[in-house]
């Protein structure tokens, strides 16, 4: 099990609730603190609370998740006269009340009172749900929950898919935290799921009611933003497991391959923060950190290589990480600001990574040689590469009869190589000092699994 990077554990003591601290140690105060990034901060600490690396820290971790708890019950709509009546601010400053940012909440303060034995952190979960999402549901005909309302009881009616995150918090109120109104959480969840599933299917962001249509982002409306579609993934998830719905959006999103355009993206460390589904390219030049860590329980139970080799490129970039975005190329930040939610939940992703053990890893551990990847990160007239990634890996030279052997090369200039990380085409290998360039790669699936991938290469000439 890996250990959470100390500066990621500060980082949440010293900052929660606030969305964006400016390195080395200013709080963002144009966006200030919201109730999501203390929700977020919750989760993470009360995992870690348990955690064998933080049990010298038990009542340290215990009071900032009650006083983190206790803020967000100031930002909770107390009056029943609002339509807002339940609901969160969306930052401290705003007058908006998003259903999204209560999906977010209810787990956490369901979790605080776990904890705590605080009665009044479970009254506010469910004032949140029965309540304040039941009104945002109940407020248009089609079964999802409307965007946002404010206290002048103006209404966003967009349906936002990101709202499956919801399914999480309401699942837990059914099953263990409010029985006796089960039947309540489990009619709002199916109708969240049965309207909502033809737009995360689709790979739409939302559904406007003005015009009765899905929609995206983008000039063409081809491109998705990457987070919401991770919070609906685990939300769905969540709610009935790895079903024919979850396998199609995770393996569309996360087969989105590198394009002339950006050649250094590798979805297997993270997705992009713009993605066009309709051209199948990332549409932008940075990763959104934080869905690395948002998909964390589905790349374990689903997806071994692309949490491996997510999590080894992150621990060797744990400060480059704490960015909200960072290139594909390099791993620098786009912009110089910490994000809350990304930490909280790449902290969670160390606190529960345990190395993937298959039979193929197995194999690897027994039979395996170090091989040095260098990733490709610009193509044209001249080929770069980034930095080394040392991986373990098979080689063997190729055979005649499966790889056709170009003008000016001999057998003996190509190799197979069967390798738990994700190698992509035009990557560099190098093996026992000669580099070899990716010519082809072959994922072999296992139980609907990727066990491994097998790529032919090319002996490197000059």
């Amino acid at each position: 099990m890996a250990k959470v990077p100390e500066a990621y554990y500060n980082f949440v003591m010293d900052y929660a609730p606030y969305v964006y601290v400016i390195p080395p140690n200013t709080p963002d105060t144009v966006f200030g603190r919201a109730a999501f990034a203390a929700a977020f901060a919750i989760e993470f600490l009360y995992e870690a609370y348990s955690a064998k690396q933080f049990g010298d820290r038990k009542t340290a971790i215990y009071d900032k998740i009650v006083s983190l708890a206790d803020w967000i019950l100031t930002q909770q709509c107390t009056d029943n006269a609002k339509k807002a009546y339940g609901g969160f601010k969306s930052t401290e400053n705003s007058t908006q009340y998003y259903a999204v940012d209560a999906c977010r909440v209810i787990p956490s303060f369901l979790k605080a009172y776990e904890l705590t034995n605080d009665a009044d952190y479970l009254d506010a979960a469910r004032l949140a749900a029965g309540t304040f999402l039941k009104t945002m549901q109940d407020q248009q005909p089609y079964g999802g929950f409307a965007r946002a309302v404010d206290m002048d009881d103006n209404w966003l009616l967009q349906l936002d898919v990101e709202c499956l995150y919801g399914l999480i918090g309401l699942k837990m109120l059914a099953d263990k935290y409010d029985v006796a109104n089960a039947s309540l959480y489990h009619n709002m969840m199916s109708k969240a799921v049965g309207f909502l599933r033809e737009g995360f299917e689709g790979l739409w962001l939302y559904f406007d009611p003005a015009d009765g249509m899905w929609h995206r982002v983008g000039l063409n409306e081809n491109e998705i933003y990457d987070d919401p579609f991770a919070y609906a993934l685990v939300g769905l998830y969540d709610y009935e497991g790895w079903s024919l719905s979850c396998r199609k959006v995770y393996n569309f999103i996360n087969g989105i391959r590198a394009s002339a355009q950006y050649p250094a993206y590798n979805s297997a460390v993270c997705w992009a923060g713009y993605i066009d589904v309709v051209s199948r390219f990332p549409a932008c030049d940075y990763y959104d950190a934080v869905t690395a860590g948002i998909l964390w329980h589905i790349r374990k139970n689903h997806d071994k290589p692309s949490l491996a080799y997510s999590m080894k490129i992150i621990e060797k970039h744990q400060g480059e990480f704490m960015f909200w975005g960072v290139k594909h190329a390099n791993y620098s930040p786009v912009e110089n600001r910490w994000a809350m939610a990304t930490v909280c939940w790449l902290a969670r992703l160390f606190l529960n990574y345990e190395e993937p053990l298959t039979r193929f890893t197995q194999v690897l551990k027994a039979q395996g040689e170090l091989v040095t990847l260098y990733p490709v990160v610009g193509v044209g007239e001249f080929t770069s590469y980034g930095e080394a990634v040392n991986i373990q890996a098979i080689v063997s030279p190729a055979r005649a009869d499966e790889v056709l052997i170009e003008p000016g090369y001999i057998i003996n200039d190509y190799i197979t190589v069967y390798a738990f990380a994700p190698l992509r085409q035009h990557d560099k290998v190098q093996w026992k000092g000669v580099d070899y360039q990716v010519l082809s790669v072959q994922a072999f699936n296992w139980r609907g699994e990727t066990a491994y991938f097998k790529a032919y290469c090319r002996r490197l000439i000059g």
